[in-house]
This record gives C-alpha cells, structure tokens and sequence, in this order.
C-alpha cells in the first residue's frame, strides 16, 4: 500500500491486475488506529518495571508454596465450590498470592499468533495487573489482624504506584474504545478471527466475496453516523483509507486466455498463502546467516545452544572426544548419579509451575472463582 511500490508494480507490470491483502490491510488500518495507545501503554508498564516484581514475589512464594504441595488439592477443592473454613485459608495465602500473580503475568502471553493489533498482550497485561489489585485488596482486608499476611501486604504496595497511574489507564481506556471499532471491521472482513488457531497462516473464512463487501459496506455506515465522527481524526483516516483501497481489495473476477478457451479466476483475498512459502524461506536462511531478523530467538535460546556449532569442528571435536571414536563413548563415561543430581536440581526450578496450578491460571475467570471462595469463608467465619 506504500506509494513507491504502487508506482513500481504500475511502472514494472503494466495492465497487471494489483490487489490489496485483506490480512494485511487490516493489520495496518489497526495499527494507525491501536499504535499509538498502545505504545503508551506498554511504555508506562516498563517505566514501572512491574513485571520484574511480579515475578520477584512469586519466586519467593514458590519455594514456600513447594515446601506444602498438598495445599494445591486444598485450593482446588475451593476453586470447585467446595466451602473452606477460614483457618484453611490463612493456610492457603501464600498460594493464593502465587496463583494471583502467575495468572497476571499469563496476560502478556495471550494472544493467537497474529500479531499486533489482532493480538494485544500489553492490553491483557494491563487489565490483569488492574483485577488483581482489586483482589489483593479485597484478601488484604480478609487477613486477620494484627499483623496480617506479609506478602500480600507487599504485593499491595508494589501495585498502589501503577494503579495511580493515570497516564496509563487513560490509555488503555482509549484503546478499548478504539479496539472495538477494530474488532467490529474485524468481524466483517471475516479474516484473522479472534478464536482463530492458524496465526499468520491464516486464510481467512471460505466466504463470497460481495459478501464480505457488503459487510465492509455495512461497517462503513455504521462508522460514519456514528455521533463522534465528526471529531474523531482516527475513524476519518480509518474510512480515508477503505475508500482509497476499496477497489483493489474487493476484485471482480479475472478473465483469462486458456488452451481451452476463457475462464475466469477469482484473486486470493489474502497473500498469507504464498508467504508460508517465503517464510520457510527465511527460516532457512536465517539458520545459516544469523541476520537480525533471529535476534529474538537468539535471546530466548538456553546459554549454551550455540555450543552446538562447535560439533561442526573437526578440531574441537578432537578436543572434546580425545581418544574416543564417538559422543556415545563420552556421554557412557558420565555418572548416572550426577545427571541424576542435576535433573532433581532442575525440578526444583522457582520457574517450573505445577501442572495443577497450571490448569487454574488458565482459567479466564480464576480470580472470579478464586474470590468467591474468599468471600464464602470469610462469612463461614463471621456465622461462627
């Protein structure tokens, strides 16, 4: 859609047909609308360095909640609805805490594979950090006195400084009112759906395309009569550019010359399709040059990856295998015991998190269910 490779495909291909990918021209009409909050957004989220005291806190509630993990089955039979009494919950508080903030940091994970602005983890994160102050108020206050609960008092004041923010929250109110205009363009080009599973190799649903033009057409209107129109400069650019692009993403059939006589070949809407091909491309490539395109998964790699590498060479390879012919006979000499060691070493990894506790953070609504287990005890304690 930039001006330079519009005129050269006009200049390079002449009477060519040109179209417009309905996966990308969303992208990019989301990112003029989302962008900006958006980058506020998640600014002020690394301005407080928020995540790296969540996770702070839940490291050091880890290795209590390891030492107790029959808690896990009693904060599970809760969750279930079944009724605790409130001496079972003070022993659940460090857990309870954990649980909370492993499911606030899920948030930054969430998402389809798409990409920005289909998927908005900032958003989730921001949300998320918003439900839990409110439930960790909601357990402060639950604690019996006189000293309370320590670490969600801590939690609490960690929190208090962001939720004042309101640089912050101005934002992500803004960006909800924009991701709803979005969503609803969205749901009408019928392409990257939200409970889509194939990411960018998304095709997008097998539907006529004057349908999913009336649809546009239908947004459009919407769009235009809505009272704030008028003042509002995104929605103008936004309609600016369906106007701009609508011939070239909505394409009546093209007819062309066969052996056989005319046919006629309705363009593919999306160009994901062809780049699943370019990206294994790239991938390869990426293998034998380490371009900076990789930077990403060169940062998330384990430390001692590249070591692999070596492998390839002849003279390191004599160094490591001295007089052996293979691996196999220097891996045989290695003591069971010790890599024994060093797995138990592994499991007791702060970052490795239960399966159970797992399944519960991944409940949409667990601080829901999580509070309403609270709140049932600390009545079952008030009756008393």
């Amino acid at each position: 859609m930039g001006r330079g490779i519009l005129k050269a495909v006009a200049e390079v291909f002449p009477d060519v047909p040109d179209f417009i990918c309905h996966f990308h021209f969303l992208r990019d009409i989301g990112t003029d609308l989302l962008g900006d909050h958006y980058d506020i957004i998640r600014k002020r989220l690394s301005k407080h360095q928020i995540s790296s005291k969540l996770r702070y806190r839940a490291k050091q509630l880890k290795q209590a909640t390891d030492r107790s993990p029959e808690l896990i089955d009693l904060l599970e039979a809760g969750i279930e609805d079944n009724p605790l009494p409130m001496t079972s919950l003070d022993h659940l508080s460090d857990l309870t805490i954990y649980t909370l903030i492993k499911w606030t940091l899920e948030g930054k994970s969430q998402g389809n594979g798409y990409g920005f602005p289909f998927d908005r983890p900032h958003l989730n994160f921001a949300k998320r950090i918003r439900q839990l102050h409110s439930h960790v108020a909601l357990l402060k206050k639950s604690h019996r006195p006189p000293q309370g609960h320590k670490p969600t008092i801590k939690l609490h004041s960690d929190l208090q400084k962001i939720i004042k923010d309101k640089v912050l929250w101005n934002a992500v109110e803004a960006l909800e009112k924009s991701v709803l205009v979005f969503e609803r363009l969205r749901k009408a080009m019928r392409i990257a759906h939200p409970s889509g599973r194939y990411g960018l190799n998304d095709e997008g649903c097998k539907i006529d395309i004057r349908t999913i033009e009336y649809r546009v057409k239908k947004f459009r209107t919407w769009l235009t009569r809505r009272k704030d129109y008028s003042k509002s400069h995104d929605a103008k650019k936004m309609i600016a550019q369906i106007d701009k692009y609508w011939k070239k993403l909505f394409a009546d059939p093209v007819t062309v010359q066969t052996a056989s006589g005319a046919i006629k070949i309705q363009p593919q809407r999306t160009n994901n399709i062809l780049e699943q091909f370019f990206r294994a491309l790239k991938r390869s490539n990426r293998r034998k040059t380490g371009n900076k395109s990789c930077g990403r998964m060169l940062r998330t790699m384990l430390a001692e990856t590249p070591l692999v590498k070596n492998l390839q060479n002849p003279d390191y390879m004599k160094i490591l295998l001295k007089e052996k012919t293979s691996l196999a006979k220097v891996f045989a000499e290695i003591e069971i015991e010790t890599l024994r060691e060093e797995f138990r070493k592994a499991k007791l990894s702060p970052e490795k998190i239960p399966k159970k506790i797992k399944r519960l953070i991944a409940m949409p609504d667990y601080p829901e269910k999580l509070m309403k287990m609270v709140k049932k005890a600390v009545t079952l304690s008030e009756s008393n």
